[in-house]
């Protein structure tokens, strides 16, 4: 259950009024530019994905994909600690479970990954330091990765005798191709900024120490467009890959369809008629 907890800030120092999802996930809205921002704050931990946080991040998940188009127009993945975006799973949980433990477990993980990759509105990842197995599938289940030289990236979970679970032998191939997903999964190295970059691992490369920010820049330039188009777009852009070509117009067109008779296409319209910024209703 959520905790409103007003002024205060997570260990980052920030003081802001924030939304508590169990101890380590907070949440932090912008009324103003309609940016949101999903904190991970297991900060002793380096943001190992426990059962308990993995609740957090799928209660958190759930509340930001409830909330009206308009006010929740853009995501932000952070992290508050600073030598780590997120280590991955708890493997020290983990090695006090029995069999049956990990099997109840399974669809706790399951929602908290599926609970990013599912926000309706456009999602991007601020990635600094390590970024590995379950923390860098949490990245791989936004839209765009931002990252800063300190990234470090990987999926290493054939080294410790499982596979990637939080959607990364579906989500890695989709953005480097079989074969380089293959090698990255199949070795578990870990991958440094520059090649990351090189690879399209991460999408964008901010300064040391500017991941967030330049994160919540992107953010706030996409919040600035229709909720109703944003959320069309991503549905249209994450139904239609992989489909051939001739289906993928029809999901486009159908995505289209939503946006073209809604309230926000005919502001868009009447602002740049007006040569005014749009008042986005949102619907």
């Amino acid at each position: 259950m959520a905790v409103v907890e007003k002024g205060r800030g997570v260990s980052d120092g920030v003081s802001t009024g924030e939304e508590r999802f169990g101890e380590w996930v907070a949440v932090r809205r912008d009324a103003d530019s309609g940016v949101a921002e999903l904190v991970l704050d297991r900060v002793p931990a380096m943001n190992a994905v426990s059962s308990a946080m993995a609740r957090g991040i799928a209660e958190a998940c759930a509340a930001l994909a409830a909330a009206p188009a308009r006010e929740v127009r853009a995501v932000v993945l952070s992290s508050t600690h600073e030598r780590a975006f997120c280590v991955g799973a708890d493997l020290k949980e983990r090695n006090g479970f029995t069999d049956a433990d990990l099997g109840r477990q399974r669809p706790v993980a399951r929602a908290a990954y599926g609970g990013v990759l599912n926000l309706p509105m456009p999602v991007i990842a601020a990635v600094h330091g390590y970024a590995l197995g379950g923390g860098f599938e949490l990245a791989l289940s936004c839209d765009v990765i931002v990252a800063d030289p300190t990234a470090v990236v990987g999926l290493p979970e054939v080294t410790v005798g499982v596979i990637p679970g939080g959607g990364g032998t579906q989500l890695l191939p989709r953005r480097v191709g079989a074969a380089r997903a293959a090698e990255l999964i199949f070795t578990g190295r870990r991958v440094a900024a520059d090649e990351a970059l090189a690879l399209g691992l991460i999408d964008v490369a901010a300064e040391r120490g500017e991941d967030r920010t330049r994160a919540l820049e992107l953010a706030a330039g996409i919040a600035a467009n229709s909720p109703v188009g944003l959320r069309a777009a991503k549905r249209a852009l994450r139904t239609g890959h992989g489909l051939d070509l001739a289906t993928g117009m029809e999901v486009e067109d159908a995505a289209w369809r939503t946006v073209a008779f809604s309230a926000d296409r005919a502001e868009g319209v009447a602002a740049f008629n007006d040569k005014r910024r749009p008042a986005w209703p949102g619907e």
